[in-house]
């Protein structure tokens, strides 16, 4: 029997001791790789910067401070002086800060349904095919750019005047109540109208989400039998519940918010800043008077953080009951 000889295949110019035959192992490379890393990240933070200044300058640097004014007795002219829940005290015991409380719930509980409620109606009717579609759209959506300006509050407050186009109007009718920024219970009732007129940016919200509602829902309930109220009531509201949400949150947040329209044709400055006989007295009208009339700035700010705190609750409430009407498709909440 021959022997079988088995040969280990040559490893030539390597030795025990012997580097590999491509050369040595670059172990400079990591420490390239990190050192760009370093330099890619410092250029995210240079352009970051000027969001960063501003983000610490404009928005956190002052919540900081008037959280400290909150509990401070400051008048912008001399140095603060500590007083706890002073401000607090006495914001629950003023009775002109219950009443601007009373005129912003009654403003947001009226205005922004009243406001959503048109948003959805021109949107329906938009969501149709039609001529001049385009010209619609962007006629009912041109108040929401224009409406929180000086020049259109001057312009609503001398439309609702004694003896203005409004009064005038009224008068063909009958109705003789007067102007009805001069008017301490009506004076309002043109805010709402004013915040109802800029309709524009719900709707175009509504609209959007109107386009996604399959055609395919309507035509099978249009088959079943069900009317246009029936199919409106079970598709149609379901299925922009998500966007309906939205806009219920955004409206009811910003009508907490109203200051420039308020202060513009209640009066804008002294005795009748905040409308006749506290008639326009919103919540951040009368945080105004005190900070920047009165200069109770410490008050003022203690106000502010109570509108926060509200807010905030408000908001939560409204995520809380998402759960019992609001449909998400699945996995999409």
């Amino acid at each position: 029997m021959g022997t079988t000889v088995t040969h280990a295949p040559a490893m030539e110019g390597l030795s025990k001791d012997s580097e590999p035959r491509h050369g040595p192992v670059n172990s400079s490379r990591p420490a390239a790789l990190k050192r760009r890393g370093r330099r890619e990240t410092l250029a995210g933070y240079l352009f970051m910067s000027p969001w960063i200044a501003g983000f610490l300058l404009l928005t956190a640097g002052p919540m900081a401070a008037s959280l400290y004014f909150a509990f401070t007795d400051y008048n912008l002219f001399d140095t603060p002086k500590w007083i706890g829940l002073g401000n607090f005290s006495e914001m629950f015991g003023d009775p002109r800060w219950r009443h601007s409380v009373k005129v912003t719930m009654w403003y947001v509980v009226v205005g922004t349904p009243l406001k959503l409620l048109l948003a959805l109606g021109v949107a329906l009717l938009l969501a149709q095919k039609r001529r001049g579609q385009a010209f619609y759209r962007a006629a009912f959506y041109a108040p929401s750019l224009i409406g929180a300006s000086v020049s259109v509050a001057i312009v609503w407050k001398a439309i609702f005047s004694d003896d203005a186009a409004v009064d005038r109007t009224q008068k063909l009718f009958g109705i003789d109540v007067g102007g009805w920024t001069g008017d301490p219970e009506m004076i309002i009732y043109s805010l709402v109208a004013l915040t109802v007129w800029q309709f524009g940016a719900p709707m175009i919200i509504f609209l959007a989400g109107l386009k996604q509602v399959p055609r395919e829902l309507y035509e099978a309930a249009e088959v079943d039998g069900a009317g246009k109220l029936r199919r409106f009531w079970n598709i149609t509201l379901p299925m922009i519940s998500p966007v309906l949400f939205f806009n219920v949150l955004l409206e009811t947040i910003h009508s907490f918010q109203i200051f420039s329209s308020a202060y513009i044709v209640g009066g804008g400055a002294g005795s009748n800043a905040c409308g006749p006989a506290d008639g326009s007295m919103v919540y951040t009208c009368y945080l105004y008077v005190q900070g920047f009339e009165n200069s109770r700035m410490g008050l003022a700010s203690a106000m502010a953080w109570m509108l926060l705190v509200a807010v905030a609750l408000v908001t939560a409430v409204l995520f809380w009951s998402q759960k019992r009407w609001v449909h998400y498709e699945e996995g999409a909440r």
